[in-house]
């Protein structure tokens, strides 16, 4: 009763629009903009949100409004794409751009008193423009190549811009969706980490009954707050897997040991597979090969383990919302696929359990927040990321166990230093950081020899979201000292870089 429908018309930026109406602690929910009308009037809106897109509404079988939307009589916001498609819906005009405008710009309000005024930088990716808008708007601010950068119809309370106020480079625009959420549309701001908990305590409850359930650890963040929210709702009928895959971080497999066992109390299961894991990824190098074998090995353990305790037809995973956007699962929208993630797209179809993905539809900053919240201690719910796969797709070309060993080492390395300047856990500007090995090998000088090894790259970022992320200003002191310990320390890696690419165009991830 108090949410807001989001109509994703194939925007990346899509997701980060439900990460901010939930900031505003509104619940939403994310659909494909041709999703049935009963699916998405289940929910019950106050108000829908139309996101950006790649198409152009003039477009063949370009995407469009669904006319019960319009017919509900309910408020829309309509962003970038979305603004075009009320434009064109409603009667207006779109056209092509003289230019296209792609980043930081400047808007100049033409109205005063809305919720525009206190934006002027904004982040803009369009190559139309509205050149007509239709009965009943008028127009609120312009730009150099959008004589229409927003605008309105208050009767109808529709609003629609140009830019995107989800993204960070558009300073206050998130105000812009909390106001049309709560004060606009009327949802009540109840979206807590502790209704998040008491929604997913009932759902886990209803699915799985008495059943046992096995539950997938893999030393991440999200695997561990996964377990404890299910060890909340079903208590002892949980059973914790952990499985070494030899492609852990330094000390891993002693501190998941440690934080379940003591810190949440759950039975603990404890695998040794590392000689499996890397056996079956000999010889693979590409990317998406290597996340398809860890998906169907970690399978494949389970269902052997399950035997062991009872059977269980569950399998808890701590898949979050960014896997599913960046796999491109179906159920919820229509963007690109960027990667498989192996516990999204990664799964063998004929595995035998059924998933409990309490987490599937949370960000991280989110899934931090239960964490918190269901008393999980600050050291765990604020670990460093970890893919489920491991260094897998942090060792790019073969991973051996040589090289998955000095990736190890030197990640450590990396670890060790920033922790000891203030750049790791709670608050701290660096959001996520580690190692990649490349497989380039270049000529370098040690002891008046000749060298010729692998370079690794050093990867940190700053984020909130994980949708999108910049590079970490880092110390050149600080980069300095890492990199003359990795070199000195860790054998077959004679040159260190810095990757100072944001999240677009680049992933957080190199694989």
């Amino acid at each position: 009763m108090n949410s807001i429908a989001i109509l994703d018309f194939g925007s990346q930026y899509a997701q980060i629009i439900a990460r901010r109406v939930r900031e505003a602690q509104v619940y939403c929910e994310l659909f494909p903009w041709d999703a049935p009308q009963e699916k998405i009037l289940s929910i019950q809106p106050k108000g829908f949100i139309l996101s950006g897109g790649p198409k152009s509404v003039y477009e063949e079988n370009a995407p469009f409004i669904q006319k019960f939307i319009l017919a509900s009589g309910l408020p829309i916001l309509g962003i970038c794409y979305g603004m075009q498609a009320l434009t064109h819906a409603l009667g207006g005009k779109v056209d092509p751009s003289a230019s296209r405008e792609y980043g930081s710009a400047e808007i100049t309000l033409l109205v005063r008193g809305t919720a525009l005024d206190a934006i002027s930088k904004v982040w803009m990716s369009h190559g139309d423009r509205i050149a007509k808008m239709p009965e009943g708007f008028v127009a609120l601010a312009k730009s150099d190549n959008s004589p229409v950068a927003a605008m309105a119809d208050f009767a109808r309370r529709y609003v629609a811009v140009q830019f995107h106020p989800e993204v960070h480079h558009t300073p206050n625009g998130s105000e812009l969706l909390k106001h049309f959420a709560v004060d606009i549309c009327g949802a009540k701001p109840e979206w807590t980490p502790l209704s998040i908990i008491d929604e997913s305590v009932k759902r886990i409850r209803e699915q799985v009954g008495n059943a046992r359930v096995l539950a997938a650890v893999s030393g991440g963040v999200d695997s561990s707050v996964a377990a404890a929210l299910v060890h909340k709702a079903i208590g002892d009928q949980l059973v914790c897997v952990f499985v070494d895959t030899g492609l852990l971080r330094a000390n891993e497999g002693e501190q998941v040991a440690s934080a379940f066992r003591e810190g949440l109390g759950a039975e603990l299961i404890t695998v040794e597979a590392s000689a499996d894991f890397l056996g079956a990824l000999e010889g693979i190098t590409d990317p998406e090969q290597k996340r398809k074998i860890v998906g169907e090995k970690f399978i494949r353990i389970f269902e052997r383990e399950a035997k062991n305790v009872g059977q269980p037809k569950f399998l808890v995973q701590g898949t979050i919302y960014p896997d599913v956007v960046e796999s491109s699962a179906p159920d919820r929208n229509k963007a690109e696929k960027i990667k498989t993630h192996h516990n999204v797209g990664g799964l063998p179809e004929d595995m035998e359990f059924e998933l409990v993905e309490p987490l599937r539809y949370l960000f991280k900053d989110e899934v931090r927040l239960v964490g918190e919240a269901l008393g999980l201690s600050e050291k765990l719910v604020w670990r460093q990321p970890f893919p489920g796969p491991g260094l897998t797709v942090r060792c790019l070309g073969e991973c051996t166990p040589q090289r998955v060993s000095r990736l190890r080492a030197a990640d450590k390395i990396l670890l060790e230093e920033l922790s000891k300047a203030g750049f790791l856990g709670k608050g701290a500007q660096t959001s996520q950081a580690f190692m990649v090995l490349l497989p380039v090998r270049s000529v370098g000088v040690m002891g008046d020899q000749r060298t010729y090894q692998e370079a690794a790259a050093i990867r940190a970022v700053t984020t909130d979201d994980f949708m999108t992320a910049d590079w970490a200003r880092l110390p050149h002191e600080l980069l300095a000292k890492i990199s003359g310990r990795i070199v000195n320390e860790v054998e077959g890696i004679n040159r260190v870089v810095y990757d100072i690419t944001s999240k677009p165009p680049a992933t957080i991830e190199w694989e």
